[in-house]
């Protein structure tokens, strides 16, 4: 139907979206203080971009990219993720020859297909951080502490971060046959995916949602259980960072994420009742994920939160973002020749940034009044048809109840004042 949306998308309709922008500018403001700057790519990438930096047995790649072709005959997915783009970006436009390390961060829609539920949709917002050139363990605690504090200015409370290290390409081979080891006397109760899985890349099969394979997972082999002595110092190096800064922390030894290109790190900050998932963001490092997209080998570190989740979680805490939902004045008519008055007193207010509104459809004074009220608005100037040949105008305070007379001349001035 052309009056309804597609299955699994928001419409974001004012008094709800003033939220969002509240949400996007502090995230803007704490990478400011962190030495971020904004990337803008694009909405849809060349699909193989996605396969070499997401990874071939990952659910994003089988299951839920939103995959066309064009009218060149290129493939062309909508990006599911932000990590690969960056990191195609990053090489495009020469950004390694920046000083190191290079800092970004992006805010904008992402596509999945995947079964809507609460929290999780298949059109979602994402604002995301990386960090390009530089192996050290205090980066992978500065984005993780970065998220963290972004949290905190939010307000959410009870959340957990769990951190885990995936390994390298050092130690994952000890891990993968581990894992082969411990699977291979089960591989038919395996779910078709994770069967697939067992020879590609059996650290998948920890990530299944499946509670066969959930259950056949309980006692498999972790990857703490092959690192090797590089990741293990690594990933000390990091605890000692977050205790420094006094982040607390579960090391949550099941703990893969979603995603191929992970190495090291890898982290998740749950809340409670929010649906479908507790995650509302997480991330870690890959070292190789640049190289696997055609570059060199450039180490990388990053997050991404959902912003859905994150005012899910706000509403469910009972969190009232601080912003304005109207016009702080509205300007009212009473009597004729005063409309075109009333206009340009708008115009004025809205130039010394005052946000300012006034009535277009005819009401009478009293109705006026009314929808001010209705708009939140906390100021109302009347301009009278009397009062106004004398060079007066009447300033009712909203909250307050009471009301004076203020000289036409002054009378911007005294409601910035205000």
């Amino acid at each position: 139907m052309l009056t309804t949306r597609p299955r699994g998308t928001n419409d974001i309709l004012p008094g709800e979206v003033e939220k969002w922008q509240y949400l996007e500018e502090l995230a803007r403001q704490v990478c400011r203080e962190y030495g971020y700057g904004e990337l803008r790519t694009p909405i849809f990438e060349h699909t193989e971009l996605f396969h070499r930096g997401v990874g071939e047995t990952t659910d994003v790649v089988e299951k839920e990219m939103y995959t066309f072709t064009d009218r060149g005959e290129r493939s062309i997915t909508l990006r599911p993720e932000a990590t690969a783009a960056t990191v195609r970006a990053y090489l495009e436009n020469k950004l390694s020859s920046l000083p190191q390390p290079v800092k970004l961060f992006y805010i904008g829609p992402m596509f999945r297909y995947d079964r809507p539920q609460a929290g999780r949709f298949r059109q979602f917002h994402q604002f995301g951080v990386e960090v390009f050139g530089t192996h050290s363990p205090a980066i992978d605690a500065e984005v993780i502490a970065m998220a963290m504090d972004i949290y905190k200015r939010i307000g959410l409370t009870d959340l957990e971060l769990h951190i885990n290290s995936v390994g390298c390409p050092e130690c994952r081979p000890l891990l993968r046959e581990k894992l082969q080891e411990h699977f291979r006397p089960h591989l038919e109760e395996l779910c078709s995916n994770c069967q697939g899985r067992f020879e590609r890349n059996p650290l998948r099969i920890l990530d299944c949602k499946g509670e066969k394979c959930q259950e056949l997972g309980r006692n498999a082999p972790t990857t703490l259980d092959a690192l090797c002595p590089g990741c293990q110092s690594h990933f000390n190096e990091v605890k000692l960072n977050l205790e420094a800064v006094g982040v607390p922390y579960i090391v949550n030894n099941r703990l893969v994420r979603g995603l191929d290109y992970y190495t090291h790190t890898a982290f998740e900050i749950m809340a409670k009742d929010i649906g479908a998932q507790s995650s509302i963001g997480g991330g870690g490092r890959y070292n190789g994920l640049i190289e696997a997209c055609g570059g060199p080998a450039i180490p990388g570190v990053g997050f991404a939160l959902g912003l859905e989740r994150i005012l899910l979680t706000a509403e469910r805490q009972g969190i009232d973002f601080p912003f304005s939902r109207g016009p702080e004045v509205f300007v009212a008519t009473a009597g004729t020749g005063v409309e075109i008055q009333s206009f340009k007193l708008i115009q004025e207010l809205r130039q010394r940034s005052v946000p300012a509104e006034k009535d277009y459809l005819g009401r009478s004074l009293k109705a006026q009044m009314k929808y001010a009220a209705k708009l939140g608005a906390r100021w109302v100037v009347i301009l009278g048809e009397e009062e106004y040949a004398k060079g007066l105008a009447a300033v009712r305070d909203m909250k307050l109840g009471d009301q004076q007379e203020v000289a036409l001349a002054e009378l911007v001035e005294y409601i910035k004042s205000k």
